[in-house]
């Protein structure tokens, strides 16, 4: 597997989660009781937001532990949307939380008498969340793009988002002090707004990803041009890709000779596979569809033909007056442009019993004429086993 092993990525998700869990905590407790203390709407705000953070914590947490788990027989694909799940529930938490703070600002907005004149004590509070809610939102980030981890770095921004509503906090503090009461208020707001915003983008970005949707283009792009690079490899068709938490999985049609043995094919398939996981580091998951023909311009050449087993069992009947009876070593069927191509590996002891290889040809291809699935035949000889 490309990147860090699981028990790296889940002891590393873990490690930063407990320090701001701790952190949050304390600022949750701070903020609300200092906010309360001081008579600041925005501050309490401000620390229901920290709160916030602590349960997202719980929930990446849980999530770290559970995508960590190895495949089973529930979850063949392993356990990595476990991280997706979690940021989305991050997401709709954020939007939960500004939506409470909007209401409640927005109400004493409308009813001036029970609007808060903040103390010195939360602007002192709201500084120092400033800068603990930045630097750990440095710290996060930095574990999350090491990782690679979008639930981590979704819960960075879930820090930054408390930094930001701090600054905000901080600004309406200080325009209540200076005689603007309703700044306060405003300012818890806003602060709810920014964190809706936020919590939008990170739940759609999760929602994309359990709906399937696909990598960025570029990406497909590149994996697209180190599958053409190949050699062997005619075409690229129905290219499909789709995210599992930090990595990913495709799938891609290749068109190649359509004459080629199926061990030569299996051969280019692992080729394909190898090529795509080289040009994209988080694709873990590969499957493969051999095409003979271009299928996404037309459907398959064997739909509506007989199977290998039936068209054997026609071309016996159809050849038992050819003779050669019992030597066909090898009948190879070919579906192409709709029809049954079939290609017959004789002994060289029939051309000696039948004369010549174009009298043999033609008591082999004249009674497939009036079958209209079958096509060209094409007979080879080998030494007698």
């Amino acid at each position: 597997m490309h990147g860090h092993s699981h028990d790296f990525r889940t002891a590393e998700t873990k490690r930063v989660t407990l320090v701001g869990a701790v952190l949050n905590l304390v600022l949750a407790a701070f903020k609300v009781i200092i906010g309360v203390v001081g008579q600041s709407q925005s501050l309490i705000a401000d620390g229901i937001h920290s709160l916030s953070d602590l349960l997202s914590d719980g929930l990446v947490l849980f999530a770290a532990t559970h995508a960590a788990s190895a495949p089973d027989e529930d979850h063949p694909y392993g356990h990595a949307r476990f991280e997706t799940a979690a940021t989305l529930v991050l997401g709709f938490l954020l939007i939960a939380v500004a939506v409470g703070i909007v209401w409640d600002a927005a109400a004493r907005l409308f009813s001036p008498e029970a609007l808060l004149q903040p103390q010195m004590i939360t602007l002192y509070v709201a500084a120092f969340s400033i800068f603990s809610k930045e630097a750990l939102y440095w710290y996060t980030v930095k574990v999350a793009d090491r990782i690679n981890s979008p639930m981590l770095r979704a819960n960075a921004w879930h820090h930054r988002s408390d930094a930001i509503s701090s600054i905000v906090v901080l600004v309406g503090i200080a325009g209540t002090m200076a005689g603007l009461s309703y700044l306060d208020a405003i300012a818890a707001v806003l602060v709810g707004l920014m964190v809706a915003r936020i919590g939008w983008e990170l739940g759609f970005s999760a929602l994309q990803e359990l709906v399937d949707a696909g990598l960025e283009q570029q990406k497909v792009e590149q994996l697209r041009e180190a599958i053409l690079a190949i050699d062997d490899v005619r075409s690229v068709h129905m290219l499909r890709t789709r995210r599992h938490g930090h990595l990913a999985a495709a799938d891609v049609h290749v068109q190649v000779d359509p004459w080629l043995s199926v061990s030569e094919g299996h051969m280019i398939s692992v080729a394909v596979e190898q090529a795509a996981r080289n040009a994209l580091e988080e694709l873990v998951d590969v499957t493969v569809h051999i095409d003979p023909e271009d299928d996404e311009e037309s459907p398959p050449s064997s739909i509506g033909l007989p199977t290998r087993s039936e068209a054997l069992d026609i071309l016996e009947k159809a050849w038992v007056t050819t003779g050669c009876d019992g030597r066909w070593q090898q009948v190879q069927l070919h579906y192409l442009q709709g029809q049954i191509h079939v290609h017959v590996y004789l002994a060289l002891s029939c051309l000696d019993e039948m004369g010549d290889a174009e009298t043999i040809a033609r008591h082999f291809s004249t009674p497939l004429q009036e079958l209209p699935e079958f096509g060209k035949v094409t007979i080879y000889y080998s030494h007698d086993k």
